[in-house]
């Protein structure tokens, strides 16, 4: 398959709701990415399992607190000299590039680095939605190494990285971004072939495209949108999907910590009555409690849409006084074992709870 401008829209737009709030605002990263494939031509996008082994797999994304993604503006060169500093930095060439998450902004980006380096993108992605932190990915969890890495913030400046372990590297480079304006782009988590079929969370990139034309051609009530997401969502890597509450922002207040954005909104029913959902906040919407019950947890996908429309809305851009509905949709089978949510589990993030799949709560 080729990815081309025609695709773009429906990508950005199911990323957003895979994104779970996070993942940066896709707007600016649209532009940018329908600029880069008009002149440049489509992207291959190659299947992990038809990517060679001993292939050279590097990941490419932005790091930092996405409100910034509305303020710090990237050029349209960035990505693809990131991955020009990173290939100097290593002295080899990389034969092809993959999603840090399949989430907003970051959904696009490598592709802008794909047309820009004339290297194909892999159908696949390191979480299969949107979360905070570098040790999270899929493939952080399965052993690969992030570095060497490098970053390039808005003046051109490269950084490069070489860490013992993926959580002292989330600290430096969690850093760098905060001193960088907060928003930077970076190439890391470099792999073989072999390495990325057993980390890669698969087919994400053309799945984004198909939710978002879902999504567009049924446009409307999120009432009416659940059947159709539903009988998506069913057949694909995530499986259960559900519309937990409808209602109007009463409350919504986030501050950029540590590089992240983090706090917390409520969602109060239409007519001021009944029960008032809490969502917890970190880039991502990390938990959902109904009257202090939980009723879905990260690392299930918790997504807020416009009521009216269903349209996506990212964290940054969600505001008191919005209509909205929120759904949540299972996490890949990945994400369930052991291994993987002593880094993802609710606990992780400072929740004083386990995690329960959304289909047993």
């Amino acid at each position: 398959m080729k990815i081309d401008v025609t695709h773009l829209d429906d990508l950005a737009l199911g990323s957003v709701f895979l994104a779970t709030g996070g993942g940066g605002d896709p707007h600016v990263p649209l532009l940018i990415a329908e600029q880069v494939l008009a002149k440049l031509g489509p992207v291959d996008v190659i299947a992990p399992e038809d990517l060679a082994d001993d292939a050279f797999v590097v990941t490419i994304g932005g790091v930092g607190a996405p409100t910034v993604s509305l303020e710090l503006l990237p050029s349209l060169d960035d990505a693809a000299r990131t991955l020009d500093a990173f290939e100097e930095q290593v002295g080899r060439k990389v034969d092809a590039v993959a999603s840090f998450e399949i989430g907003g902004g970051n959904s696009l980006l490598p592709l802008v680095a794909a047309a820009g380096k004339g290297v194909p993108v892999i159908d696949g992605d390191g979480m299969g939605r949107a979360l905070p932190e570098a040790q999270m990915m899929s493939y952080a969890i399965a052993g690969v190494k992030p570095t060497p890495a490098v970053a390039y913030d808005y003046e051109g400046n490269v950084t490069s990285f070489s860490t013992k372990s993926t959580e002292v590297y989330e600290r430096h480079i969690r850093s760098l971004a905060m001193v960088s304006g907060g928003m930077i782009t970076t190439a890391e988590h470099p792999m073989t072939g072999r390495e990325l079929k057993d980390s890669v969370i698969p087919g994400t990139l053309t799945f984004s495209i198909e939710l978002g034309r879902t999504l567009r051609e049924n446009r409307g009530s999120s009432d009416d949108m659940l059947a159709p997401l539903q009988a998506l969502f069913e057949n694909s890597i995530y499986g259960e999907c559900r519309n937990l509450f409808t209602g109007k922002v009463t409350d919504k207040a986030t501050r950029i910590t540590g590089g992240y954005d983090v706090g917390e909104a409520t969602i109060e029913s239409f007519d001021g009555t009944g029960p008032t959902l809490n969502i917890s906040i970190k880039n991502e919407y990390l938990l959902a409690k109904l009257d202090g019950k939980v009723i879905a947890s990260v690392p299930d996908l918790i997504v807020i849409v416009d009521y009216e429309t269903s349209t996506p809305i990212n964290a940054e851009r969600l505001r008191y006084g919005q209509r909205v509905a929120v759904f949540a949709v299972g996490c890949p089978e990945f994400y369930r074992s052991e291994r993987s949510l002593k880094v993802v589990g609710p606990r992780c993030f400072g929740f004083d709870l386990d995690y329960v799949p959304l289909e047993e709560l």
